[in-house]
């Protein structure tokens, strides 16, 4: 029964290290083909604030930090990048930021992937403008 024991705490602490390693404790990614450790780890090598990890016909899909101060500074991050595309930060209504340029509209969403990271959706009319 001792060994039992034994083999199934050394299975369970294999287990819980694949889990670390792998950063399989994060949750799903709303995107394809994407790993979150993949996707962590690039945003870890940058040294950009905001990193796109990927695109799709109608959206761009970007990750950055939300630090100790929750989504405001995640907020700072996106009007930095929006704005420096001479889009003009509007409004802000729950998880969206809204953006103005020419007479043209631009809904930015958010949403709390983990406490610490915050994926944005972008429209695509935000690289076309």
């Amino acid at each position: 029964m001792k060994w039992i024991g034994m083999i199934a705490a050394v299975f369970a602490v294999m287990a819980a290290v694949w889990m670390v390693v792998n950063k399989s404790y994060y949750p799903s990614l709303p995107i394809e083909n994407r790993s979150a450790k993949e996707v962590i780890g690039q945003l870890n090598d940058s040294d950009q604030k905001i990193i796109e990890i990927a695109t799709d016909e109608d959206f761009n899909w970007y990750i950055t930090r939300s630090q100790n101060d929750g989504i405001s500074v995640a907020d700072e991050t996106i009007k930095e990048m929006i704005s420096s595309k001479g889009w003009e930060f509007t409004a802000k209504e729950g998880s969206g930021l809204f953006f103005e340029k020419e007479g043209e509209s631009l809904l930015v969403t958010t949403q709390m992937w983990t406490k610490k990271y915050v994926l944005v959706h972008v429209p695509n009319e935000f690289r076309g403008m």
